[in-house]
């Protein structure tokens, strides 16, 4: 789906479903890895979504995209591997956190114009090394990513 198309269905969902959005900083990704923060943000996003729900007896199941479910987390869960392709919930979730992400990186390339945040997204892209190769990291990117630790130690 093209950007200006997941904007599109992004202002349908957000119109028309109960929506919850967990982010995490690159502080917290470097503080406990990728793979927690994204465990994280789920856990923030189910919290905003269900203080929305005006019924807290309804049944919650809680659908996750890929093979891993919520660690540590009380609430009912199913992983599904490639959801979004499958489950039409799971797909609105997945446009919902791209076009956030997108958003997010639309303002940091205005903030850190050299790294040409809003042609990448943040993705380890040739523009992206290329940037970081020649301006070295800037204060959102993550020094645990290996192009970031490598442009540190100027090891390419």
């Amino acid at each position: 789906m093209s950007e200006k198309r997941r904007e599109e269905v992004f202002g349908f969902i957000m119109e028309n479903f109960y929506v919850g959005v967990g982010i995490c900083n690159h502080e917290t990704i470097d503080r406990i890895n990728i793979l927690e923060a994204t465990f994280l943000a789920m856990k923030k996003a189910v919290g905003e979504l269900k203080s929305q729900i005006k019924n807290q007896g309804d049944k919650i199941i809680i659908l996750v995209d890929g093979d891993k479910v919520i660690p540590n987390f009380s609430l009912e869960q199913k992983s599904i591997v490639s959801g979004d392709k499958l489950v039409k919930s799971i797909s609105a979730a997945s446009i919902i956190a791209k076009v956030t992400r997108d958003r997010i990186m639309n303002e940091m390339d205005k903030k850190y114009p050299a790294y040409q945040f809003a042609k990448h997204k943040g993705y380890g892209t040739k523009i992206h090394i290329d940037a970081l190769k020649l301006n070295g990291p800037c204060e959102i990117h993550r020094r645990t990513f290996a192009p970031v630790r490598n442009a540190i130690n100027n090891r390419w």
